[in-house]
């Protein structure tokens, strides 16, 4: 249990009263109406009450006194984190030249009974124009040029006559488009039969230098290539020019035929092409839900150890690589790089640390020796200096998060841009820590000092590496394999809810860039020898399918979809379970608990039926009925489709 804090005065504010009262029965025996009433008796009353809030704030000394020394452990405030997604900036027509977003560029949610959420986009965009230059097919390994074919009014079957998996149908645009959304304008007989149009068998990807990535679809007006109209594909940001299509040079793009699903149908027949175009319709561009700040002199250095410089706005967003610092010298500017803490710095590096909550530069301090010599922990930037950051990010929060397709006003208007959007939702957003919380982690650190040893460390440490990483589970990794004898680390990302909190199968799958921070992370601070496995958590997919009742007067459409919402969140990896925390790992699913939550649902009369059914997401079916969903002691359950069914 903790240490009770002690109380340095524990008299109250009746003690107090009572104390005075008897004073003057001493003193004053003359004064004796000790009523409430009393004019004197009010005025005792009054200095005992300041006299409480003073005794109140002294009995606060023993926390500060805590708080200062989690300070001298290095136990500081976690930074609010912003919030990231790509935004995508549409052209209001054709465009013959190239369109540029400047950095800095800033948009926002729609202004309602709240300020809108303001992303800034981190780097300059250019959104290169294009037209269709090449149009090839391969079937069966043999590549045909139908360029001339098509420019001379001719269609042409862009597969084989009955398609067959590795298919492939070519465009060659006139250059590369990094991060385009280009726009393919096709003409297409109505000869691809067999297939659902909303599900064709088909994968668009582009050419990035290194091999063939799959490309994002924006909406498909063609049905699979069945019908006229349009496909808009966001491009990869590395997308490049190549002329390994028949040694023609262009920014090639291609439409390849996949295996079909079970319950997918697959082509009897190819689709015969008429005519295509394409042109770019806009470009995509990361941004953060924060402003940045670009090149502010901070202070004039005094040439002495231990110096800080405070920020103009704070708190500031701490980015993956750090910030830079510029001090002014006789041969310009001079770098300082950014560090955690000045103990690995030795007298002449230039090292700075960056308080990001108090939004304060500090530079490395000197501590004198037992033999009275000073022994600096990095450089002194030198007496009249100026010191200026580059740039710093400042804002965030857990408002940040925003569903896709919110952010979509522009806060300046930008020549030949008619729109912007966010096609996905944006994550890593989280708020400021607070002082509690940080009381809380101070024995943590001081018993593990950032090392990771124990289960608990592995996951402490995992879910520190990345604003995206929601949750962590450290396992042992068995006896086989290259992490025999190791620990392995799964993932849980942030996730982004859909309809009624359902959640999208390939969203709990961590991006490799957060599996690289998070694997770099913890090699630095394993224990030597230790083999550490980095991995995506695994799911059981399960699906519940429930009847019940509603009480007059209650809407069963919206009793459908509250209780949907009800499951969903209650069977939620990341904010689910029983404390909120996520669905624990290795917790078994049961019938009776989907029956609880359904009944406290507002509204239920009853709950007639609750059926459990182990799912396959990707052949889009459920298996038969069953009792239990056992998942192992390192998986999660995730929910697929559940269903409800509400009669009045």
């Amino acid at each position: 249990m903790a240490l009770p804090a002690p109380h340095l005065d524990d008299r109250t504010f009746q003690s107090l009263v009572d104390e005075a009262k008897r004073m003057v029965q001493q003193r004053c025996p003359e004064w004796t109406d000790h009523n409430v009433s009393d004019p004197g008796v009010t005025l005792i009353e009054t200095f005992a009450y300041m006299v409480d809030q003073l005794i109140w704030r002294l009995n606060r000394v023993p926390e500060k006194t805590y708080i200062k020394f989690l300070e001298l452990l290095g136990v500081t405030l976690r930074p609010p984190t912003a919030a990231r997604t790509d935004l995508t900036f549409w052209l209001s027509a054709v465009q013959d030249q190239p369109i540029a977003v400047p950095s800095g560029t800033q948009a926002a949610t729609p202004r309602g009974e709240t300020e809108g959420v303001t992303f800034t986009t981190v780097e300059a965009l250019s959104i290169v124009p294009c037209h269709r230059s090449h149009v090839a097919t391969e079937i069966e390994n043999l590549q045909v040029n139908h360029t001339e074919t098509l420019d001379n009014g001719a269609p042409f079957y862009c597969f084989a006559r009955v398609p067959s998996v590795g298919d492939c149908f070519y465009i060659g645009l006139s250059n590369a488009v990094p991060g385009g959304a280009v726009s393919i304008d096709l003409a297409c007989d109505i000869e691809g039969v067999g297939v659902d149009p909303r599900y064709p068998p088909l994968v668009w990807e582009a050419w990035n230098g290194r091999g063939w990535v799959e490309c994002e679809i924006e909406r498909d007006e063609t049905g699979g290539l069945n019908r006229n109209g349009s496909v808009v594909l966001h491009l990869p940001a590395d997308h490049t020019a190549h002329a390994g299509i028949l040694r023609l040079n262009g920014g090639w793009l291609r439409c390849r035929v996949v295996a079909n699903q079970e319950w997918q149908p697959a082509y009897s027949a190819s689709p015969r092409i008429h005519e295509v175009r394409a042109w770019t319709a806009g470009a995509s561009v990361e941004a953060v839900n924060a402003d940045i700040v670009r090149d502010e002199i901070v202070g004039i250095s005094e040439g002495v150890p231990a110096q800080r410089f405070p920020l103009e706005r704070r708190p500031v967003v701490p980015i993956e690589g750090g910030y830079t610092v510029d001090v002014s010298a006789l041969e310009g500017w001079q770098e300082w790089t950014q560090v955690e803490t000045f103990a690995l710095s030795g007298p002449q590096e230039r090292h700075f640390v960056l308080e990001e909550t108090t939004g304060e530069i500090v530079f490395g301090p000197a501590v004198r020796e037992p033999d009275g010599t000073l022994r600096y922990f990095g450089a002194v930037p030198e007496k009249g200096a100026a010191v200026r950051i580059r740039e710093y990010r400042t804002g965030g929060g857990r408002e940040g998060n925003v569903a896709r397709q919110t952010v979509r006003e522009l806060q300046a208007p930008i020549p030949f841009i008619s729109d912007v959007s966010n096609r996905r939702g944006a994550l890593g957003g989280g708020d400021g820590e607070t002082i509690d919380n940080a009381k809380l982690r101070g024995p943590i650190v001081l018993r593990t000092r950032h090392r990771a040893v124990t289960r608990d460390d592995f996951e402490r440490l995992a879910e520190a590496a990345s604003p995206e990483v929601a949750r962590a589970r450290c396992v042992p990794a068995g006896a086989n394999g290259a992490e025999a004898g190791g620990v392995r680390v799964l993932i849980v990302p942030q996730v982004e809810d859909g309809p009624n909190g359902s959640l999208d199968f390939g969203q709990l799958v961590p991006s490799d860039e957060v599996m690289q921070t998070v694997r770099d992370y913890l090699d630095e601070r394993r224990v030597v020898g230790t083999r550490v496995g980095v991995h995506p958590a695994s799911y059981i997919p399960m699906s519940i399918i429930a009847r019940m009742r509603a009480k007059p007067r209650y809407d069963p459409r919206q009793l459908e979809q509250a209780a949907l919402a009800a499951l969903y969140g209650y069977f939620h990896p990341v904010r689910g379970g029983p404390d909120g925390t996520g669905w624990p790992f290795g917790r078994s699913v049961a019938p009776g608990e989907a029956y609880a939550i359904l009944n406290g649902v507002p509204g239920v009369e009853a709950v007639e039926d609750v059926r459990l059914y182990p799912a396959l997401p990707l052949e889009n079916k459920r298996e038969p009925k069953t009792d239990v969903i056992a998942p192992g002691p390192s998986d999660l359950v995730f929910s697929w489709e559940h269903q409800v069914q509400v009669r009045g």
